[in-house]
Formats: C-alpha cells, sequence, structure tokens
C-alpha cells in the first residue's frame, strides 16, 4: 500500500477506502490480496469459506495484510479472526467485502433533490448484504475529505471504519455486519480543512436522550391498526368538515408520562371533550427542553425524552382509534447551532445558507435552512411526508411561515439583499413550501397542511396552479392560522365592558376577510405564554365576569366562521399561564378545591360547544363559502352585541347572539328566518357556572310579525349578562 492511501486513511480522508482495504487481485498479478485496518489488534486471520485459515502479516498502524490461496476469487466470501490483548478473537464479517448497498436509482433521485422517500435511502438501515444482517449508513457529507462512522462498537474511535464516497452525490456509505438496532452512532467527518468533527446523524430515525447527542439504530416492528381510520380520513373535505382542535404539549400535558401511558389517558380525555383533533406541540427531537421543541435536532426521530418511535406510533394509533385526528407541529423554518448537529455539517454551510445575511434568523439566534439547494429542499420535502407515512400524522401545522416568505424578516436595512426582481420575497422558500405541500397532499390523501403565517400573503392556502396577484401562485396550504381574528378580539377582550363599544369593530373586521383564506381560529400556546396571561386572566372584572366573558368568548369562536384550536388547560378557565415545566393546573378540577366548579363549569362548556357543533352543519360545512354567514346584527355597538346566521348546504339557519356587556338585555329583538326557535347552547347555564338566565321561555321563542335587521320577522329575547347564545329553528 503507498504511503498516501496510508496516511489518507489514518487521516479519517480517504474517500474510497474499499478500493484499498478487503479482498483485491494482486498487483503484481499473484492471486489475491487482503488487506485490512484494525487499529488496537493484536493478530488478524482471514477465515475461508472452505475452513481454511491465512493469518495476515502485521504492517503497522493497524493495517494487516496477506495473500489468499491461489485460486480465491477476491468476491469469494470470507470472515475475519481479530484478536486483542490475550482475547484469541470472534470470527467477524469484514465490512469491505461488500458492493454498495445504495442503489443507482436512489443516487439519481438524491442528486435531483427528489427522493421523496429519503428516509429509505440515507441515514442508518438494517438490512441483509448476501444474507448477512448488518446495518447500512449513508449520510450526504458533499464538502467532507472524508466520513467515518463511531459509535460503541467501535469504542467512538473510527479509524477502522471509513465510509466510501458514491461519486458526485456527496453520498458516503458503508455497510457494517452485525450491527443491528439499538447501537449508539455519529460520523466523524473530516472538514475540507483537515478538523474532525463528530455529527450526529441529520436521518436519524431514533437519538439519545437528551442531553446526551448519539444517533440510535432503528428498526420498527409496530403492527398498525388504524386501517379504517386511514381508508375514511379523506372522505370530506376538511373545509366542509368539523375541526375543532386541542393542542398538546405532550411532555407538560401530564408531566412524567411515556407516549404509552400518555396513550392510556390523552385519546380518552381529548375523547370525552369533543375535540375531533388534537394538535402536538413539536415533538421531533430537540436539545433543550424550554425550546417547546420549536428548535430542532432530529428532524426524523421522535423525541426520546418519552419513549421509542414505536411508542409514539402506538400513541398515534390509540388517538386514531379513539376516532382522533393528529396533527403536529412541523418546523422548517430554522435550526439550531448545535455544533453536533447540523449546523456547518461537513465543516462548511450546508444545510444553512452560504449567505451570512440569509443564513442567521435575528430574532432566535438559530439558522435558517437554504431553500434553494435541491438536496437541502429534499430533506425537508421528505421529511415532511415521512411525518404522515411512517408515523400516520393526519396533518402538519407549519411553523414560523412568515419568517421564511420574507428576505427582510426582522432585519434591517442593509442587513438583506433583494431577490432577483427586487423584491423581499424568498423566492426560494416559496417554491419549497410549494413543492412541500403539493409532494404532502397527492401522497397522502386525507392529509391537511396548516400555515402559521403572520401577514397578509396573498394566497396561502390557494392551490399551488392557481396564480393571484401577487403572481407567484398559491403556497398550497389546506388552512391558515387567522393571526388577526385573534390578535383583534382578544385585544377586545381585555376592554372594561363600558369600554368595549369603541372597539366594537374589533369583533367585527374578521367578517371583511374572512374568506380571503380557509382559516382555523387559534388561541395557542404562544397567547398563554411571555407576560399575556391565560385566556380568562386577560379579561378586566371580578372573577365571576372573567369566567362569564371567557365563557361568551368560546361561544363567539365556536360559531364565528372558520376552524377552531384551544391549547391546554384554557378548556377549564387555567388562571396562571401555561409552564413546560408543571404543564396544566389539574388541582383546579379537583372537587376538594373550593372553586373547582367554575373550573369544571367551563370545561362542560367546552364539552357542549363541541357536542353542539359536531352535531350541527351550517358551523362547519360552509366555513369557506361568504353564502354559509350573514350579519344580523353588526353594529350593536352601544349594547355590546352580536348577532348572526350560520347556513349549512341546504340553508338550514342556526343563530348566533353574543352579549359582550355585564347586564341582562330583556326583549331584545332580533331579525330572525320564520319560525319557533330554540336555545342549542347558552354559556350563562347554571352547569356552566353562570346565573341560568334563559333567552326564550321554555319550549322556545316563535318569531313574530315585527320586521328587523332585514329580516320581516324577529325574535324576543332576553340575552343573559356577558354571554353567548345558540339557537336553532325546529
Amino acid at each position: 500500500m503507498g504511503a498516501g492511501d496510508r496516511g489518507r486513511l489514518l487521516a479519517g480522508a480517504h474517500h474510497d477506502p474499499h478500493a484499498v482495504l478487503g479482498a483485491h487481485p494482486a498487483a503484481d498479478g499473484g492471486g489475491t490480496l487482503v488487506r485490512v485496518l484494525k487499529p488496537h489488534a493484536r493478530a488478524v486471520t482471514v477465515l475461508l469459506a472452505d475452513d481454511g485459515r491465512v493469518p495476515l502479516g502485521a504492517d503497522g498502524d493497524g493495517f494487516f495484510s496477506g495473500r489468499l490461496p491461489a485460486g480465491t476469487r477476491p468476491g469469494a466470501p470470507y470472515r475475519l479472526l481479530v484478536a486483542y490483548g490475550e482475547d484469541e478473537g470472534a470470527a467477524l464479517e469484514d465490512p469491505y467485502r461488500f458492493p454498495p448497498a445504495l442503489g443507482e436509482m436512489d443516487l439519481h433521485l438524491i442528486g435531483e433533490g427528489r427522493h421523496e422517500e429519503l428516509w429509505t435511502a440515507l441515514g442508518a438501515r438494517v438490512m441483509e448484504r448476501d444474507g448477512v444482517a448488518g446495518t447500512r449508513f449513508t449520510v450526504w457529507a458533499p464538502n467532507a475529505r472524508g466520513v467515518r462512522v463511531i459509535g460503541n462498537f467501535n469504542y467512538w474511535d473510527g479509524t477502522g471504519h471509513p465510509m466510501r464516497s458514491l461519486g458526485g452525490t456527496g453520498v458516503w456509505e458503508l455497510f457494517l455486519p452485525g450491527l443491528g438496532a439499538g447501537e449508539l452512532y455519529k460520523y466523524e467527518i473530516t472538514t475540507p480543512e483537515g478538523h474532525h468533527v463528530r455529527k450526529a446523524d441529520p436521518m436519524a430515525r431514533r437519538t439519545e436522550v437528551p442531553p446526551a447527542t448519539a444517533s440510535v439504530v432503528e428498526e420498527s416492528a409496530y403492527e398498525w391498526s388504524d386501517a379504517e381510520w386511514l381508508a375514511h380520513r379523506g372522505d370530506r373535505p376538511v373545509h366542509e368538515a368539523p375541526f375543532s382542535v386541542y393542542e398538546v404539549h405532550l411532555a407538560s400535558w401530564r408531566p412524567g408520562l411515556t407516549y404509552r401511558e400518555l396513550a392510556e389517558e390523552l385519546p380518552a380525555y381529548v375523547k370525552d371533550l369533543g375535540f375531533t383533533h388534537v394538535e402536538l406541540m413539536p415533538v421531533a427531537e430537540h436539545p433543550f427542553g424550554g425550546s417547546w421543541g420549536y428548535q430542532v435536532t432530529g428532524f426524523y426521530a421522535p423525541t426520546s425524552r418519552l419513549g421509542t418511535p414505536d411508542d409514539f406510533r402506538f400513541l398515534v394509533d390509540s388517538l386514531h382509534r379513539a376516532g382522533i385526528g393528529v396533527l403536529m407541529d412541523w418546523v422548517p423554518a430554522h435550526f439550531p447551532r448545535d455544533e453536533w448537529a447540523l449546523a456547518q455539517f461537513d465543516g462548511r454551510p450546508l444545510y444553512e445558507h452560504a449567505d451570512p445575511q440569509r443564513a442567521s434568523h435575528p430574532d432566535w439566534g438559530t439558522l435558517v435552512f437554504d431553500f434553494g439547494r435541491t438536496e437541502v429542499r429534499n430533506f425537508l420535502v421528505a421529511n415532511a411526508t415521512y411525518w404522515c407515512e411512517e408515523f400516520h400524522i393526519d396533518g402538519l401545522r407549519v411553523d414560523a411561515v412568515a419568517s421564511m416568505l420574507y428576505l427582510d424578516y426582522s432585519r434591517e436595512y442593509g442587513q438583506w439583499s433583494p431577490n432577483a426582481y427586487g423584491g423581499r420575497e424568498d423566492l426560494d422558500a416559496v417554491r419549497f413550501l410549494q413543492e412541500m405541500n403539493a409532494t404532502v397532499y397527492r401522497r397522502n390523501p386525507g392529509v391537511v397542511t396548516v400555515a402559521e403565517e403572520s401577514t397578509a400573503w396573498d394566497g396561502v392556502t390557494r392551490p399551488t396552479d392557481r396564480s393571484g396577484p401577487g403572481g407567484f401562485g398559491g403556497l398550497g396550504f389546506g388552512l391558515k392560522w387567522n393571526m388577526g381574528w385573534m390578535h383583534d378580539s382578544l385585544e377586545y377582550l381585555a376592554k372594561e365592558p363600558v369600554h368595549r363599544k369603541y372597539h366594537h369593530n374589533e369583533l367585527t373586521f374578521s367578517m371583511v376577510y374572512a374568506y380571503s383564506e380557509n382559516y382555523v381560529l387559534p388561541i395557542s400556546h404562544d397567547e398563554v405564554v411571555h407576560g399575556k396571561g391565560a385566556l380568562v386572566s386577560k379579561i378586566p372584572g371580578d372573577w365571576w365576569q372573567r369566567r362569564a366573558t371567557a365563557r361568551a368568548y368560546l361561544g363567539f369562536m365556536w360559531s364565528h366562521p372558520g376552524k377552531q384550536l384551544l391549547f391546554m388547560g384554557q378548556e377549564f378557565a387555567q388562571g396562571s399561564e401555561w409552564s413546560e415545566a408543571h404543564g396544566p393546573d389539574w388541582w383546579l378540577l379537583d372537587p376538594a378545591y373550593e372553586a373547582s366548579g367554575d373550573h369544571r363549569g367551563v370545561q362542560h362548556l367546552v364539552r357542549d360547544l363541541n357536542a353542539v357543533y359536531t352535531a350541527t352543519p351550517p358551523l362547519w360545512q360552509r366555513d369557506t363559502d361568504p353564502g354559509g354567514f350573514a350579519w344580523v346584527l353588526g353594529d350593536a355597538a352601544e349594547d355590546n352585541v352580536l348577532a348572526y346566521l350560520r347556513h349549512d348546504h341546504e340553508g338550514t339557519p342556526f343563530l348566533a347572539v353574543c352579549n359582550f356587556s355585564p347586564v341582562v338585555r330583556p326583549h331584545y329583538r332580533v331579525g330572525a328566518p320564520e319560525g319557533r326557535w330554540t336555545e342549542a347552547l347558552n354559556t350563562d347555564a347554571a352547569r356552566y357556572g353562570g346565573g341560568g338566565v334563559a333567552a326564550t321561555p321554555e319550549g322556545g321563542a316563535t318569531t313574530g310579525p315585527i320586521g328587523a335587521h332585514g329580516h320581516a320577522q324577529s325574535l324576543e329575547l332576553t340575552l343573559p349578562p356577558l354571554a353567548t347564545v345558540w339557537l336553532r329553528r325546529v
């Protein structure tokens, strides 16, 4: 062996160790030569298939070599007996006798950035090669001078396990016989400058429990039981279906519970309250628990804090068996700078943008993905569909979309450069989001994508093949969080009732743009942390007024066009801000607590809101159709009153009346379609903690021939204080 090959192998800078190690025809034509690199070994013997034994000579620096008997083919199987110290050793397969375990089509698709099942090609994959069980390791590191696999199996010394480069794709590969699921590993990368860095696998499907950072070889053995759920989840378009979401931070919902323990409690709780879906705050692996999962290092691995990937599958399966859809937060906008993870992965900017102005996120101190690089875009697009296909996730709520769309997001003049057309839009990010949505919807019928997008970007939920005024085409999301509705309505809620008449438009303005996108109305974790106060604590007045107003607001929210999302703890009027350290204040529901009835009352209301909502098509069937809504009373600012009708496809009317003042309003006339109307829900009911003021006499109220609010007939109602009343025509 030449000094060059020897030096590069020892330095971890050889691009093709298989050309040097293993069995090869001898250069002098004298049969087959076997060369191995086994640092610290005392002796190495080749064991032939015919039981022949060939001791290899020691060449120094851990190299051993020798000639096989005449007539032995270079491709003939053999094993190695490696002795260390006094140990006589055990028979091992030689990794360097196996051909590449990654096919040409995989490499072609990776190079094109179109490998939609990238997780099957990259990362650690348990498999058999020529009847030998082991694990194939593959990693994308195009700038590396060399890559080695390290782990417990080689005492974290990668000298003896260099990987080979598979051409211009930048992919490195090595099949290690005998390794299976559960092995810890990382990649030791030699940078262009010759430095060695140890990196977790970007494609790892399992990780150590933080703060440990190694990747774990994973092989799923889970057998799903949700085939019926998957077959029918797309029967009705989400825009024309009930969609009521309970947002959960798994680690703190019931602190200390594992995925499998959560599966015993969460589905039952959510089903009892009547939510149609849960949304899980990010479950992908993250080093710092205080980030709530929004700074991801393991994009393909459910956090190991709560169990294994199959344990997470069990939780999703359990929710599906309970008839509950599962959304999860997905964070493709940025990633943290941890030196063992994605940052400067192979010694150069790789996953992050090479332009310093575009690589760093000014708000979060994180790095921004290079959405224009085909391999990076492939990494993220495949990741989106990975969660849907490998974990049966029913929807992705994409975090921080606005930060991706604008080159000048949180940047001052001189800190950003315009796009090729002189604009502020990040065209690479636009194309990435379009590709991601198109791919997810094509591959996963019934799945929905949801954008957290806080600006007026045109066409967030427009199909990707339809252009709008901006000329970019739609982004292709199914739904978008209505941040404007959330901000305005909470601002209104925070005003003293006597001042609300001056802010009436904050409740009505949302209908000006309610059909510009397909909306979700979010009261999320973001609104109950960092000094903002829990929902009930945002409201002025005494405890009764705050609870009553919160109940009225929930009735308004559940009847407003758009889907609903409520963060855990708000369903029982928790007064304190959420903390990931202890989660919801469940003790508030303990009958031993004097005021527990107040909190259980709000919980009862949420249960009934969901039950009536789900059973009432006018409340959800035409959320994206202007014909499904009509103002009855939108200008009663002096009274702090709103009234509006919802309609289903058949035109069936449903009436909602909100009174955000703390006084009873008797003999209040509201225009309505002719007929008899009964209460479907009253947030002032005694069982919810209200005063029990009924809006209609027992048995309902019939419209009279007194025209009002554009209707030929009207109802005379008693409006309870700080309450929302729903009425259906019978």
